[in-house]
């Protein structure tokens, strides 16, 4: 754990959440409904539910809260649940396959939206502490999304540490 943020760090899979209790495992989604690379694709192999409840979510935008910084969770088991939090805008072209890179998908400049996490992670501590919840989650933010952890980390301190709610990032 780090004396600075309380966050636990360990080296493993943030789709195998560690502990005790009910947990919530946090990853970001971008905007456009696209889902296929990254982080995603290990929550797929694991259980459907997250991909379906998301592309319908999507496809269903205009009736629902969709868009930056809204957050869906999805129960997977008994004790676990996914939050699909909408913190990019947009995919990085390096994300895409040479086919479609530069195509309407791709967004100029990187695709994260440090406001979106941070709206998004309100929305992830009000769940975990309506259900009384560990957080689980890789380097969000980081990846494909194209964000600085020097930036992310303090909004998981101040939103979920702050609150209260235990979290471990998970690293491969």
């Amino acid at each position: 754990m780090t004396e600075k943020t309380g966050i636990s760090y360990v080296k493993g899979d943030a789709t195998a959440p560690q502990g005790k209790g009910v947990k919530v495992i946090a990853h970001i989604c971008n905007d456009l409904g696209g889902w296929g690379k990254g982080f995603v694709l290990a929550l797929s192999r694991r259980w459907p539910e997250p991909e379906a409840a998301y592309r319908r979510w999507h496809r269903e935008r205009a009736r629902n809260d969709f868009g930056l910084g809204a957050a869906q969770f999805v129960r997977v088991t008994d004790h676990l649940w996914v939050a699909n939090v909408v913190g990019q805008r947009g995919i990085a072209p390096q994300a895409l396959d040479r086919t479609r890179a530069g195509g309407p998908m791709a967004r100029k400049g990187i695709p994260v939206r440090y406001e979106a996490i941070d709206a998004g992670l309100g929305r992830v501590a009000a769940k975990a502490q309506e259900l009384g919840a560990s957080v689980h989650m890789p380097r969000i933010g980081c990846g494909l999304a194209g964000g600085k952890w020097s930036r992310v980390e303090p909004l998981i301190a101040e939103r979920l540490i702050g609150c209260g709610i235990p979290v471990t990032v998970y690293d491969r």
